[in-house]
Parts: structure tokens; sequence; C-alpha cells
């Protein structure tokens, strides 16, 4: 089980609580907006759409405000920024491989507060392709346990196209290629099962382990890099033990 996915799955807990809920609020509408610009607005006919709304409003984002990003997307309503999609690759302190995918209207700000981020925290940005080739494209289902055994889950994915389930702790993450994500989340949905999230996104194919001081350094960094509102996700190869988390939430 790799570290990346326990961090995330920390912060997931702690987003309600955090201060920067209202950046998680902007992320998560301008991915409901571009989702219905690029596959129409009907979530019922568009996977990725009806992913992004599900996530948003189990992140508490007004209704209000969902509907008015589909609607903007889908070109129902005025006012859609020309959204584009770009992914800056970089090195952590330590060696450790990092993936940041922006969402942005403005190229420029993007690339700039994405090196400054680096750069100010003991990263730097890496050469197209010197890191991506590190990593696969996944599906990646985060189930609540809610009483679920890791046996429950994995009887209603695996023929669907699961390749596996792994513990987080409070949750499951269910692991596909990222075309079989939609049947995976529909066979999670049949069994009657809940999930939190339902989203493709890049996994290390290697890991780099990390102690205490290099968790504390690529866990800066990759805070740093989520502060701009232009950054929507960030992964990274940093591999870290349960009791190394514990002592950096001690």
């Amino acid at each position: 089980m790799s570290g990346h996915s326990k961090w995330a799955t920390t912060k997931h807990k702690k987003a309600a609580l955090d201060s920067k809920r209202g950046k998680l609020f902007a992320k998560l509408i301008k991915n409901i907006e571009v989702a219905a610009r690029t596959g129409g607005p009907d979530p019922d006919g568009n996977p990725t759409l009806y992913d992004a709304i599900t996530k948003a409003r189990k992140s508490s984002v007004p209704i209000d405000n969902i509907e008015r990003a589909r609607k903007r997307g889908g070109g129902l309503e005025a006012g859609g920024a020309d959204w584009q999609t770009i992914m800056y690759e970089g090195y952590a302190p330590g060696g450790v491989a990092v993936l940041i995918e922006c969402l942005t209207d403005n190229r420029n700000r993007a690339a700039s507060e994405v090196r400054v981020a680096l750069t100010r925290n003991g990263g730097s940005l890496a050469d197209p392709g010197s890191v991506s080739y590190m990593f696969n494209r996944k599906g990646v289902v985060i189930v609540p346990k809610g009483g679920l055994s890791e046996d429950d889950v994995l009887t209603a994915v695996l023929d669907a196209g699961a390749e596996e389930v792994n513990d987080l702790g409070e949750s499951y993450e269910v692991v596909s290629e990222a075309g079989d994500l939609v049947p995976v989340r529909k066979a999670l949905q049949e069994a009657g099962i809940d999930y939190d999230s339902a989203e493709s996104g890049f996994m290390p194919t290697m890991n780099i382990q990390l102690d205490e001081e290099g968790a504390r350094k690529v866990f800066r960094l990759i805070d740093a890099l989520e502060d701009s509102d232009d950054v929507q996700n960030v992964w990274s190869n940093a591999d870290v033990s349960d009791e190394v988390l514990e002592k950096l939430d001690a």
C-alpha cells in the first residue's frame, strides 16, 4: 500500500475542517465545469460529470453552486471560463517524483506558481517525460469501510475489471485500469456499496521510502503546490510507513 494514498486519505478526512475548504470547493467546481464542457451537461450520459458532481456533493459543496457550474460548462448559462489542463513534472526533496495537474485559464500564472512552489520547498521542475514514465494512469474508487470487509468489496468489483483492493485504514482503495473506472463504480452501486470518490489518477510503478524528515519536506512541498488555485491534483511516488505518518500527525 503506497504512502501517497494514505496521505490523500488523511487529507480527505480533514478537508471539511481545513482552512483550505474554500479552495477545495473551487477545485471541485472547476472539475464539474470542465466535465460538462467536454462531455455535455447531462450527468446520466456523462460519467465524468456524474463522478465530479458526486464528489462535490460528498464534500458538502452547495447544490446551487454545483448546478451553476454544470450549466456554465454545458453552455446552458453564461460565464464559463476557458479552462486548460496542463501537466507539469518535477522532483521533490529526496528524489521523489511528482506529477502536477493544473486546470487554469492562465498558463503563464500556473507555470510560475508551480515553479515557485517547487523551488521554495527544495524541489525542481523536470523536463516533460522525465517523470511521467514512472506512473500509470489508473481508476481509483475510495470506499468507506462502514462494516464492509475487503472480500465484500473485492467480490463486488472483481468481474468489473478491478485489479486490487487496498486497505487504507478507514476506507478501501479500489484500483482498476482507467477505462474500467465506470464499470467498477457501477458494480459497487449495484451491490449497494457507497463510495466517497471515483476518478482517474496516476499511481507510481516504483516508490521511494521516506523517513520522518523526508516525509515532512515532501508533504510541505505538496501543500505549497496545492495552495495554488490552478493546481488540481498532485501525485508522487513517496512511500510513507504508518509509523512515520503517526509521528507526523502527533
